[in-house]
Parts: C-alpha cells; structure tokens; sequence
C-alpha cells in the first residue's frame, strides 16, 4: 500500500475551537469577541440585548444544561396529524447564572439545541447566600432572603433554610436549584405545578428576584455605606 493511500485513510485532527470562526452579526457579539465585555454583569447593567447564543458561550465556556420537561405536541392540519417536540431547558454555572428556554421542533436533537440556544439567549444572574436565622454563616449555600416568582397561573416561593437542610421542594425545582447552585432551602408551590415549564420558569423567576433587593452584607462593597 502507497504511502498516499495510507495518508488518506488517518483521520484528520480537529483541535480548533468552533469559536475562532464564528462571524459576529451584531455590535453586543463583536464587543465580545474583542474582548471589551468580559462579564455578563456589564450587558445588564447597560441593557444590551443578547441575540446570539454564541456571546454566552464565550463568556461562559462551561455551562451546564439540564431537559426539565419534554412533551409530545400534536396539531391537525390539511394534509394530516403533525407530531413535534417540545422542551424546556436550564442552563447555568452554579455561581450565580442561569437561564431558561423554550424549543420546539419535529426532532428530538434539534428542538434541544433549540431549547439551549433560547436559554442561553434569556440568561440572567441571582445571589446566592445564607438568610436564615438559624445558620447566619457566611456561605453561599441558600437563598438571601425570601423571595417569589411566578409564571402563568404557578407561584414558588423560596426561604431560605440552614445548612444540611437539602432542596425541600419538588423535582423539577430540585433540577433548577440544582444547577443554579443552592443547596438548602425551602418551597411553596401554589397553583397548577403539573405543568413542569411554568414551575420550572416560575422557580428562575423567583431566583431573579434576589437581584431586586440589596442585602446588607453587600452594602459596603456597592457604596451604600461608607468605611
């Protein structure tokens, strides 16, 4: 056998980052590659509008996702029963990120990256700390405070609950809590939590509502009160 031949059949190496050749169609997403928006903070704080998925993974290359609900839609329409997926997905990092999306698709691989694309397009950021009275450490295992969220006709409210406590709630905020990184609290479900989608929704929702309030152990740190 040719040396040509053998030169053929070895497989070629692709060490290159799918990154490096992606082409940035709005001005947020060539601020990013750039390197002059490093941190996610900075695009909400000045109301940028992220519209590519790919922003995200450069800022965060290692996201996590997790499928919290997957159904089988059925329409009728003229030429017969049309059968298509749709999935809800949560990305994060554990660390204070997180994101929720909705896709839908004839497939199921396709209606996933879908769904992941919408979640790391409507990503947004939640704190993280310890508000329970019965703790008061300094660890970022629990929620800061009280919070809630809704989302159709499902309402969540989460507590925040001492050390060793564990995720006091249903499995689908289990999966959400999970990946945004909170280790103890308690829930209150109230309205229709068989649909999965608006419970998972209903729990990021109450999870962005940590950014509503300034907790006191950060007052130092924005300003609030001097040294």
């Amino acid at each position: 056998m040719s040396r040509r031949r053998q030169q053929r059949r070895q497989p070629r190496r692709t060490d290159t980052n799918p990154l490096d050749d992606w082409v940035p169609k709005t001005q947020l997403g060539r601020r990013v590659k750039e390197g002059h928006v490093n941190s996610l903070e900075e695009i909400l704080t000045n109301n940028y509008l992220i519209r590519e998925s790919e922003i995200v993974d450069v800022l965060f290359p290692e996201l996590n996702q997790e499928v919290v609900d997957v159904k089988l839609v059925q329409r009728q329409s003229d030429s017969g029963q049309q059968k298509s997926f749709r999935i809800t997905v949560v990305v994060g990092n554990g660390e204070g990120v997180i994101g929720i999306g909705m896709g839908k698709a004839t497939e199921f691989v396709p209606s996933i990256r879908a769904a992941e694309t919408r979640a790391k397009l409507n990503i947004t950021m939640y704190r993280r700390g310890c508000g329970s009275w019965e703790c008061r450490c300094h660890d970022n295992h629990s929620v800061p405070f009280q919070v809630s969220g809704t989302s159709g006709s499902v309402n969540v409210t989460l507590k925040p609950a001492p050390k060793g406590t564990g995720l006091v709630s249903a499995d689908v905020a289990k999966t959400v809590l999970r990946i945004a990184g909170v280790k103890d609290v308690w829930s209150i479900t109230k309205g229709r939590s068989r649909s999965s989608s608006n419970f998972a929704k209903a729990v990021v929702d109450a999870l962005k509502a940590t950014y509503r309030m300034l907790p006191p152990h950060e007052w130092q740190r924005s300003g609030v009160v001097q040294e």
